[in-house]
């Protein structure tokens, strides 16, 4: 083949690479947040939070709490599993917030993220829900921006930026591992917020702390769709995904997506510090091909109404690893310059090599800006880019396994994250009792939901 066909293929596949980072970089040094209205029409009252959590007690959710209070909404509703809620009900009373009935405890019999928010959902009353992980802290103004986006009424989800907390005087290995957890949360940063100027899509909309209009959540539709949800052709109920399958449901019903890019809507987070990262970021990768691959080739919404993120974010699943890619068009570009003069084909090694370079540095800069000696990791974080496609073919064979690996105690229940359909239990379904002021006291406590009152209330 001539190299001047070469050359072309070589344009084509960089153009395709590269011309997502050129427009991203605008879209995100070009992303406002929404500012928080003189007279605002909705405040923290019209906040319920719902923290699902697994151990109910522990340092990290007694933080995660006491930051969520100190931003007042009306009402934090906890839950857990029944053989740990004795543990959640001892954290909480201790807490003055208990005194004014502003915490109630829950249970569901399994550890089961969906079934925990669907627990608490029915029973909220305010007009916007927010869910939050276990681990995560708070500014106390947090809830103030979140709530100014939904001062529009198209906007259903109001996305939260996330960075790592990181820890205090780790080990070499740990500050290698914090430093991979922050690149990952600074990646998913950058992308949202670039998404959000294009079109306003998500590559996932991330419970760690999210608010949506409780109107969506309480929908008898929704409840149906999330707690009976298909996958593989209808071979699976997937219970596993939920912020997936939320993000989603909100682009098929007509809703917009807001991320709020301030430090006043920064959720600080923990990631594991050693090798059980590695497991996160498999259960990561899983999860982005079963939600991608639904987006893209079953319900197809993604094409229509959020071109850009399609390209810029979706497809990138399907993507080869970063190092086929790197390693395709070096061998594109021999291939091209080969009837060159040595010269010119040293420049354009040289500036291919610097370009490359850049691409791989410019998403993180946000990061080294704030921890400057951080840039002597900058190569560490190169390798693990080319290291992680092994992790993302692993979870392209693996879609079907859901466990956590990462957690003590989390896959006890695994098995219900992913049912056969043949498999599938007895469960209750929740539409049944959504509209009812009291339904939890028509399922029985020793099956799969129990309930505790107000905390002194």
């Amino acid at each position: 083949m001539e190299s001047s066909r070469w050359l072309h293929i070589f344009g084509l596949l960089y153009i395709y690479r590269y011309l997502r980072l050129v427009v991203n970089l605008y879209l995100f040094w070009t992303v406002k947040p929404i500012s928080i209205p003189d007279n605002p029409s909705l405040c923290p009252k019209d906040v319920t939070v719902i923290l699902p959590t697994l151990d109910g007690e522990g340092k990290e959710l007694e933080r995660t709490v006491q930051s969520i209070l100190k931003n007042e909404p009306k009402e934090l509703i906890l839950v857990t599993i029944d053989d740990n809620l004795h543990k959640a009900q001892a954290l909480t009373a201790s807490m003055p917030a208990a005194d004014y009935g502003r915490i109630r405890c829950m249970s569901v019999k399994q550890a089961n993220k969906r079934r925990q928010m669907a627990r608490a959902i029915p029973e909220v009353t305010t007009e916007i829900t927010v869910f939050a992980d276990d681990d995560v802290d708070w500014p106390v103004r947090l809830l103030q921006r979140i709530l100014a986006p939904f001062e529009q009424e198209k906007y259903g989800g109001v996305v939260t930026c996330q960075r790592l907390r990181r820890a205090e005087n780790p080990s070499a290995t740990e500050r290698v591992w914090n430093f991979l957890g922050a690149l990952y949360l600074e990646r998913r940063n950058f992308d949202c917020a670039a998404m959000t100027k294009a079109d306003g899509g998500m590559p996932c909309i991330s419970g760690r702390t999210v608010g949506y209009r409780t109107k969506i959540l309480q929908d008898v539709a929704f409840t149906s769709g999330f707690t009976d949800e298909k996958w593989g052709w209808g071979q699976y109920q997937l219970n596993a995904d939920d912020d997936n399958f939320i993000t989603r449901w909100l682009l098929s019903h007509g809703w917009e997506n807001y991320m709020q890019y301030h430090r006043e809507c920064e959720v600080q987070t923990t990631l594991e510090n050693d090798s059980k990262f590695l497991k996160q970021c498999l259960r990561w990768a899983r999860s982005n091909w079963r939600s991608n691959c639904t987006s893209l080739f079953n319900e197809r919404h993604v094409w229509k109404h959020q071109p850009w993120s399609t390209y810029a974010v979706q497809l990138t699943t399907l993507s080869p690893p970063a190092i086929v890619g790197d390693l395709a068009l070096w061998a594109l570009l021999y291939l091209a310059v080969q009837d060159w003069a040595a010269q010119d084909a040293n420049i354009a090694f040289y500036c291919f090599a610097g370009w490359m370079t850049f691409s791989k540095f410019i998403k993180l800069v946000t990061h080294f800006v704030r921890f400057p000696t951080d840039i002597f990791l900058w190569p560490v974080s190169v390798l693990f880019g080319w290291c992680h496609g092994f992790i993302k073919i692993h979870a392209f064979l693996t879609m079907t396994e859901t466990t956590w690996g990462s957690r003590a105690g989390a896959d006890a229940d695994d098995e219900q994250r992913l049912i056969r359909q043949q498999d599938q239990i007895k469960t209750y379904d929740l539409t049944t009792y959504s509209n009812e002021k009291h339904y939890y006291e028509k399922i029985p406590p020793t099956h799969d939901f129990m309930i505790t009152p107000a905390i002194a209330a």
